[in-house]
């Protein structure tokens, strides 16, 4: 296996594996307020600002699995995350590592790089426009 295999036949699939593992990590924050699975210590009032934030965390999550409008789903979604960390992490304390926004920071970038590289072949978006990078079978 040569680098240019790498980059022209894994990068792509790896990038739509990334993008589905990613994904169903960010969806379980959304069950877990919406649905209270995995159970959590609290549930999310109904319309509060958590319970919209649940919302675009499970359908946005749902949306980013599959691959359907993953450009713009990510970009909502990693400013979901910015508006998360800064609301709900930034005033407990300055460093990542002590207020727990580790995860709402690589969430942030992880989606705004979505935005960019686009969802990858194994996806519906690809499907739809005909650009899946799978090599043609014998």
């Amino acid at each position: 296996m040569t680098t240019k295999d790498l980059e022209t036949i894994w990068a792509p699939r790896v990038l739509s594996v990334v993008r589905i593992v990613a994904a169903l990590l960010f969806m379980e924050h959304g069950t877990q307020k919406l649905l209270g699975f995995p159970p959590a210590d609290h549930v999310t009032a109904a319309f509060s600002l958590g319970w919209y934030a649940g919302i675009l965390e499970m359908c946005g999550g749902a949306l980013l699995v599959i691959g359907l409008f993953t450009r713009p789903v990510a970009f909502v979604l990693s400013g979901l995350m910015a508006f998360a960390y800064f609301l709900a992490h930034f005033p407990r304390a300055f460093y990542p590592v002590l207020n727990g926004g580790d995860a709402a920071i690589l969430f942030c970038f992880l989606f705004f790089y979505l935005v960019f590289a686009g969802p990858g072949p194994w996806s519906i978006d690809a499907w739809r426009s005909n650009k899946t990078f799978l090599p043609p079978r014998d």
